[in-house]
């Protein structure tokens, strides 16, 4: 049976008259005892005593028809969802963050969601590169933000790359650094440095520019996933942090020579052939709206 069948159904136990019932069906009375035969060879009874010229429910019709109506009303609310789901206007959007983008854009991100979609839910994640692709493979996230130099490439992954922020040393204000017109790399040595786990892309443009006393494994005292936690540590003492530069406009970008010269390029990835959450593209504007460098 069809939802056509079943409309033909509800149709004809309203108006008890074939014609009347084709004629608002916009179809021939002939198709309508058609489709309304089919039915009932299909269910094995009869859905209609044919008393003169009205056509009146049996026991049994009076009970299909109940079921009908809920399933009508299942099928229109279905569509609903699916107009609702397509417009972003509902629905569930679960994203992983690295600690880059994740300091930069999870307020907006919520803020987003709080305002363009109020009737949606929004999970955020926070973790390693590793634990989250672990998730978005396992279909707990739907996509991850991050900085995709720490991606290991993989062919079941679909990577955008929309966003390059410069990365640098900075301190606060009040550092012994902090006006200093040069700063030699070995002059950040003296002080505590803080970062997240970094990629061995990083790793190896680190030990290009400084040699190999600026591998992250000897570099980095504080590390940890949280880049806000870091950087509240670098306000508050004389640690520097190694950093997106416009994740803290409030500190001092340190001019180290020689120039570190370092991008991270920030992406949004998926798994290949799924079907895009309903969110996302409003997702990518937001990245290219605040994952941006200031002039």
């Amino acid at each position: 049976m069809t939802l056509v069948q079943l409309k033909h159904l509800i149709e004809l136990a309203h108006s008890g008259s074939f014609s009347q019932s084709a004629l608002k069906l916009h179809l021939t009375q002939p198709a309508l005892s058609r489709s309304i035969k089919a039915l009932e060879d299909e269910l094995g009874q009869s859905l209609f005593d044919r008393i003169g010229r009205k056509n009146e429910l049996t026991p049994f019709g009076q009970h299909v028809v109940q079921r009908a109506r809920v399933l009508m009303d299942e099928a229109n609310e279905l569509r609903l969802t699916s107009q609702q789901l397509k417009k972003g206007e509902i629905g569930q959007f679960r994203v992983g963050m690295g600690s880059g983008p994740g300091a930069m854009l999870m307020t907006p991100l919520l803020m987003l969601m709080a305002q363009e979609h109020p009737q949606a839910h929004i999970d955020i994640s926070r973790g390693s590169t590793a634990l989250l692709v672990q998730a978005l493979r396992e279909r707990t996230l739907d996509a991850l933000i991050l900085d995709i130099r720490s991606l290991q490439p993989a062919t079941d992954l679909k990577v955008e790359a929309l966003q390059e922020m410069k990365g640098t040393f900075m301190c606060r204000k009040q550092h012994p650094l902090a006006k200093k017109r040069s700063v030699p790399f070995e002059r950040l040595l003296d002080y505590p440095i803080a970062s997240t786990p970094l990629s061995d892309e990083v790793a190896r443009i680190l030990m290009e520019r400084f040699g190999p006393r600026a591998h992250p494994d000897s570099l980095v005292n504080l590390r940890c996933e949280e880049i806000s936690s870091l950087l509240d540590v670098t306000r508050h003492s004389n640690a520097i942090v190694l950093a997106i530069r416009a994740s803290a406009p409030d500190l001092v970008e340190l001019p180290v020579t020689p120039a570190l010269n370092a991008q991270a390029r920030f992406g949004l990835v998926t798994i290949s052939g799924r079907t895009e959450a309903p969110f996302l593209n409003s997702v990518r504007a937001l990245m290219e709206r605040v994952l941006k460098d200031e002039d």
